[in-house]
């Protein structure tokens, strides 16, 4: 189950559209075991946001909550599950457009190239500079403006290592919205 489990994330963002054709299984399988530690309170919504999405495929192919509890809920939420399901609540709950259609990946590639991990696709993947990238983004080392966190926004007033992560991705959507 753990492996259908990955395999339908990495679809949910995956899609051509947005991982330009490469695999990218190395670095979201690194992300998927990687916790999701959290030193600012609120960011615990997103890690519940992550755990729920073990919930949501449950529902989607199939599995009762029970068999997603014991073969799912061993662990805290990854890296990868906290990612996947902020893309997908600012899709669902945010960027909704139906004339455009769905573009999870879209804000998760975004992520992914604000961190700087858009060349780590398989033929490239730098386990030693993927650790580094991840560790400044849970630590909170990147840049004040988010350069080099999930969320890079240039002229910020506020100092991004300060703020919950939703706060983070409001302010980076409000440019698409402004738009």
């Amino acid at each position: 189950m753990i492996n259908r489990y990955f395999n339908w994330m990495y679809d949910l963002v995956c899609v051509n559209r947005y991982s330009k054709r490469l695999s990218y299984r190395k670095l979201l399988n690194y992300l998927f075991q990687t916790d999701f530690i959290y030193i600012i309170g609120m960011d615990g919504n997103r890690a519940e946001d992550g755990i729920n999405l073990r919930y949501r495929f449950g529902h989607e192919c199939g599995y009762a909550d029970a068999e997603i509890s014991n073969y799912l809920d061993d662990r805290q939420c990854s890296v990868l599950e906290m990612m996947v399901a902020l893309s997908d609540r600012c899709e669902e709950h945010i960027m909704d457009d139906p004339d455009i259609g769905n573009r999870t990946g879209k804000w998760f590639w975004d992520m992914i190239e604000n961190l700087e991990l858009d060349g780590m696709s398989d033929t490239s993947f730098n386990e030693c500079y993927v650790e580094e990238v991840i560790d400044r983004l849970l630590n909170r080392e990147y840049g004040r403006n988010g350069e080099g966190g999930l969320f890079y926004i240039p002229h910020c007033p506020y100092d991004l290592r300060s703020e919950e992560i939703w706060y983070q991705m409001m302010w980076y959507l409000d440019r698409f919205i402004k738009n």
